[in-house]
Formats: structure tokens, sequence, C-alpha cells
């Protein structure tokens, strides 16, 4: 090797070498991975320019800014899981323009400011599990090009309408363990590709009857431990595809007549029933035999048991004869 063949070959194991301290680079794969708690700070100095996935995990850092992801412009999955973070820049993504993945879960996030999220195509992002009470349409560009979002374990209580609007490619939305308590009529209509839609956890207490005829192509639907009473007739007209549904764990009673007959793409065991206080008079007649038919279609259908009348208290809908269901 001449002199200049050695020289290029140093520089080049000096560059391809640079890492941040306290992080671990995968040259090939355009990784870098930082997950040490004494990093305080944005691992800015000795990226790999190149860098395409950035995972910073169970550190102290507390903020990031649009400065510092400009050092790589090639980034394309950004995770910032069990972090400090209470803050972000506005306008944090202008220099990653191709960022698809932003995961901040597990951190202080509590305000945003408007336009955090634009600038980037952005089609997964998670704000799992921070301290966000309010969700803002200024954070994201028009028309976005999310499918995935998910707001678990916040502090919501509501949701406006001109954020759903900005969001019409939404495929997933998770708003589970959060206290919301109610949804304004027509609020999921421009969410019209919605496959999966999780409402676990919250404080609903009714749904619109209207709220969920925009979401056609929903397969998925999670309403378990929530707090509602009663279901209106034709909450599920148009949901001819749904193959999951989860009731559990709310405080229902009875269910109104042909509820579940739009249903016919439930799933084996794809319907929960059970943890209802279940009464067991005439107006269970629906339920019962409903659950005679499509036993398979229901979760654990053995363990949808009554509350009262007395007489029937603890026995399963399942074991009951018509002619018990006369009060």
């Amino acid at each position: 090797m001449n002199v200049f063949g050695a020289l290029f070959f140093l520089a080049y194991l000096g560059h391809a070498s640079a890492c941040p301290a306290l992080c671990k680079c995968y040259s090939r794969r355009a990784e870098v991975v930082c997950s040490e708690a004494p990093l305080t700070q944005f691992p800015s100095v000795g990226l790999p320019e190149n860098t395409t996935t950035l995972t910073i995990q169970f550190t102290n850092i507390t903020s990031i800014s649009e400065e510092d992801l400009k050092a790589i412009p090639k980034l394309k999955e950004l995770h910032l899981f069990n972090n400090q973070l209470s803050n972000l820049s506005s306008h944090l993504l202008r220099g990653v323009p191709h960022l698809t993945t932003l995961d901040l879960t597990g951190n202080q996030l509590k305000l945003l400011p408007a336009n955090v999220f634009s600038h980037a195509l952005l089609q997964i992002l998670v704000l799992k599990n921070n301290l966000i009470e309010k969700v803002d349409a200024s954070w994201l560009p028009d028309n976005s090009n999310l499918t995935w979002l998910d707001i678990s374990g916040n502090r919501l209580r509501n949701l406006p309408v001109d954020f759903l609007q900005k969001i019409p490619h939404l495929e997933n939305l998770d708003l589970s363990h959060n206290s919301v308590e109610k949804f304004s009529t027509g609020l999921m209509d421009p969410l019209t590709r919605l496959t999966r839609l999780n409402l676990c956890n919250n404080k609903l207490e009714s749904l619109s009857e209207s709220l969920l005829h925009g979401t056609r192509n929903l397969t998925y639907l999670f309403l378990s431990r929530n707090r509602l009473s009663h279901l209106t007739p034709n909450i599920f007209l148009e949901l001819t595809q749904l193959s999951h549904l989860s009731l559990d764990d709310n405080q229902l009673s009875s269910i109104p007549e042909g509820l579940l007959n739009p249903l016919n793409a439930l799933e084996d065991e794809g319907l929960d029933l059970t943890a209802n206080p279940w009464m067991c008079d005439k107006k269970i007649k629906y339920l019962f035999g409903w659950l005679q038919k499509n036993q398979k279609k229901a979760f654990l259908p053995g363990t949808v048991v009554c509350a009262g009348p007395p007489s029937l208290k603890s026995r399963s809908v399942m074991s009951l004869k018509e002619t018990e269901l006369t009060i």
C-alpha cells in the first residue's frame, strides 16, 4: 500500500469509528444507540452524518432542539423513550425531512409548541406515557401523512375536531389510559381509513349514536374499563368489518335490541362482554338469544353473569332459560 493509500485508509478508519460518548454506532445499518443514564445532553458531537436510525433511551436528557437534529439530515427513525424530556423546540423536525417514525414514550412532556411535528413526512408518532393534557392542531401540518398515532397514558379529557381533520390517513388511534369523558358528535368523521381504535381505560359514560358512522373500516374497537352504562341502538350500524370488540369492565346492565346484528365479521372470541352488571330480566332477552346463536364469537361466554335480580344473581346468562326472563 502506498503512502496515499495508507493515509486514506487511516482517514477512513477515523471516520468509521467516530461515535458520540456513551453511545454505540452500528455503521452497517446506519444506526446509533445511546442508553446511558449519565447522558444529559443530546449527543450531537460525533454522530455519523449518514445515521438513519437513532435511539436514545433511559438517559437524563431533558430537551431536544431543531439544531440538535440538523447533524443527521438522513434520519428516518428517532426513538426517544424513557428519558427526562420536558421540552421540544418548535419546528423540531425541519432538519430531518425524511423522518417517518418518532417515538417519545415515557418522558415528561406536557406542553408542546406549534409546528413541533411539521416539516417531516411522519407516518408513526408515539406520545405514550407523558403528561399531556391537551392536543393542538397546530402541532401538525395540513393533510399529515400519519397512519399511526399513540397518545395513550396521558391526561387528555377530550380531542378537538380540527386536530383529527389534519390526519385523514390515520389507520391506528390509541387514546387508552386517559381521562376522556365524552366525544363530540362527528368527531371521528375525518378518520375514514381508521382500522383500529383503542379507547380503553377512560371515563366514557356514553357514546353518541353517530360517533363511529364515519369509521366504516374499523376492524378493532376497544372500549374496556370505561363507565358505559348504555349503548344507543345504531352505534355499531356501519361497522360491518369489525372483527374484535371489547366492552368488558363497564356498567352495562343490558343492550338494545339489534345492537350486535351488523357485526357479521366478528371472529371467534371477538366480543368481550365480561365484568358488566347484567340485569337478567326482560331487557336481557336480546343478549340471551344472541349468545345462544353466537356462542363461539363471545369471549368466555360462561363468565357473562347476572348481577340481578337476586334469584338469578351470579348465574351465567348462557345457563338461563327463557322462561326465567319474565320480570
